[in-house]
């Protein structure tokens, strides 16, 4: 069976004689081989320039960084934190490329050294593997070593919003108590402080996901000590003359109204080990706070 190189047309006889649907016709029997053949380069070169490509980026990237960061003159230090940058913004295209790269790498390697007539390079391209999988490697540890302390700064921002929204509401209730004398009973909270002005809309945010079961307000009374001598009275115009309104008044005392706040932590449920505790405007973690300075909320 003889293809026609001319039509593309198969046919059984001799194409000298002509093809049968194009009529074309060849001028001689077809060439020899060579005797000698050079062995190809070609699948060496592949494998070293991948393994230069990704070395050439990774050391790109650094240099950005410590440009970015300004790392000049670099140190070691500063070529560490350049590399873990590096790394982080490298971290979506390098794995796949590495699969790639490195996959493709092996098997061109093994058909070297299967041909070693046919092919060459075999160390060229062991050296661009070997360059591959440096940059895989030095990669994925600079990510490994920085993951605890991108774990802590996702924590200390998730914690920071906690905050934020206890001091948001710290300050409303400052606010509501300057305008009302009192804060808002146990179970109004939330009705409450949302008749606050609110021009930046902070209020609205800290209430938006804000469990009003985890507020209790009290009011103490402190009475004076009776052990203390009275004082006398300088003039005729201080005198009591009724009842004043102020229970601690009455009882010779001053009045404290003191709330606790319960603020749900990162799971967003209340009353778990995660949870936030604000008294009176000061902020503790449930997990750090004393047992008996846990409110009992229900």
């Amino acid at each position: 069976m003889i293809n026609c190189p001319s039509c593309g047309s198969n046919f059984e006889g001799d194409l000298r004689l002509g093809c049968p649907s194009c009529g074309a016709r060849s001028v001689g029997p077809p060439l020899a081989k060579p005797e000698h053949e050079l062995p190809s380069y070609g699948r060496a070169v592949i494998v070293s320039a991948g393994g230069v490509a990704m070395l050439g980026v990774f050391l790109t990237s650094v240099i950005m960084a410590l440009i970015e960061f300004k790392g000049f003159p670099p140190s070691f230090l500063s070529i560490v934190k350049a590399g873990e940058v590096a790394s982080w913004r490298l971290k979506r295209i390098a794995l796949p490329v590495a699969i790639l790269v490195l996959w493709g790498g092996l098997r061109i390697i093994r058909s070297i050294k299967a041909n070693p007539k046919g092919f060459i390079g075999l160390r060229a391209a062991r050296l661009g593997l070997a360059a591959s999988a440096l940059v895989t490697l030095m990669i994925g540890t600079l990510i490994g070593v920085t993951v605890p302390q991108r774990l802590r700064q996702r924590q200390l921002g998730i914690e920071a919003g906690v905050y934020a929204q206890g001091y948001t509401i710290q300050l409303a209730l400052l606010e509501y108590r300057d305008l009302h004398g009192t804060l808002p009973a146990n179970d109004e909270l939330v009705e409450k402080l949302s008749t606050l002005p609110d021009p930046d809309g902070s209020i609205a945010e800290a209430l938006r996901n804000l469990d009003a079961a985890g507020y209790h307000s009290t009011t103490v009374v402190a009475a004076a000590s009776t052990k203390s001598k009275p004082l006398a009275q300088g003039g005729s115009a201080i005198r009591k003359t009724g009842f004043s309104g102020d229970p601690a008044a009455d009882h010779g005392g001053v009045s404290f109204t003191s709330y606790d706040l319960r603020l749900p932590g990162p799971d967003k449920i209340l009353n778990t080990d995660d949870d936030f505790l604000v008294h009176d405007g000061v902020i503790t973690k449930v997990s750090e706070a004393p047992s008996s300075a846990r409110p009992n909320v229900p």
